[in-house]
């Protein structure tokens, strides 16, 4: 059995491939690189993905399936992962040289001890083109370190400390026996991806060291911001799944649940900012009905979330009112970063 396996999925990343790729074969024989051709048809996607399966047969697997989307090759890769844990990197994303063996070998431990966490969490690098200086997500504030532990042991989460995809490494039996089925043909379903499992979490560990480096620059992206307003809909969609997924007030651990409040109520900022930002006479009643929506759903969480400091910038009346959310926006992302 192999002790990590590595989702990579791809469609028409034949550009950047080879680097992520390569930033994971010096796990050798320990780690199992699937990676998933979503479909590709406009480059040599497939031709590459074959290459590194037939040089590194005992390590790499090339599955080919049709287009479903960045969530059905996640879901994919999770069908053939024969790992004891399981990450997906992104083909235009890599792992740290240096840290990638530490994290190696402190799975292996904690299998050897018999205490493999169900998720095991790093901090990650916004790799931003063009900017000199890269920023660090890190967790020292909110989670202890270098030692298993429990929700009821977790501290406050600052903004911008959400545990993402890149941040995540799930154990691989605990994320197939809790039936998270990510949609077909939707971006965004990364945050899915994070916040399904979550209450089946019982032990967790943290490594403050970045082992994941998030590529941010392309203009074909889908964190750009045009990109994002454009697929606004496919956010809207993962934003109303999530909030399907749970009735948060039956979440026991307070810790958690207040945890997945705050991740919902980045998601309804997230949704809501672009859809200001689209402008529209259409959008801004599509931000209303998904306001609207989680009041129908969860009455209590809906006020929770309206009345905080995100809800009462995102839902501002009037044009005025748009514009101090839109400052706000930019004022956040110029210290954060985040696309």
């Amino acid at each position: 059995m192999k002790l990590l396996s590595i989702a990579v999925p791809c469609y028409n990343s034949e550009g950047y491939m080879r680097n992520c790729i390569e930033s994971l074969l010096p796990g050798g024989e320990d780690v199992e690189i699937i990676i998933v051709d979503d479909g590709s048809t406009k480059d040599r996607t497939p031709e590459i993905a074959d290459e590194y399966a037939a040089k590194y047969p005992g390590i790499v697997k090339a599955v080919h399936q049709e287009n479903g989307g960045h969530g059905q090759a996640v879901n994919t890769g999770l069908k053939h992962a024969t790992g004891v844990y399981f990450k997906v990197v992104d083909s235009d994303d890599w792992l740290d040289k240096e840290n990638y063996p530490k994290v190696l070998e402190k799975l292996a431990e904690l299998v050897r001890a018999g205490q493999a966490a169900d998720m095991v969490i790093c901090n990650y690098i916004y790799d931003k083109q063009g900017v000199k200086h890269k920023r660090t997500v890190r967790y020292t504030s909110a989670l202890p370190q270098d030692t298993l532990f429990a929700w009821k042991d977790v501290k406050h989460f600052h903004l911008g400390q959400y545990i993402l995809m890149h941040s995540v490494i799930y154990r691989t039996r605990m994320l197939q026996d809790c039936g998270m089925e990510l949609p077909k043909h939707t971006f965004y379903v990364d945050n899915i991806f994070v916040y399904y499992p979550l209450p089946h979490v019982k032990t967790l560990y943290y490594m403050d060291l970045a082992l994941y480096h998030y590529y941010i620059g392309r203009a074909d992206q889908s964190v750009n911001e045009q990109v994002m307003i454009s697929r606004v809909d496919q956010q809207i969609r993962v934003n109303k799944i999530m909030i399907d997924q749970y009735d948060i007030g039956k979440i026991r651990n307070k810790k958690l649940r207040n945890y997945m409040i705050s991740y919902l109520n980045i998601m309804m900022t997230v949704s809501s900012i672009m859809l200001i930002r689209s402008g529209t006479p259409e959008s801004l009643a599509k931000k209303k009905d998904l306001w609207q929506y989680l009041r129908q759903k969860d009455r209590r969480l809906y006020y929770r979330l309206y009345f905080s400091i995100f809800g009462r910038s995102m839902n501002i009346p009037g044009k005025g009112g748009r514009k101090v959310s839109v400052a706000l926006y930019k004022m956040a992302n110029r210290v954060m970063g985040f696309n």
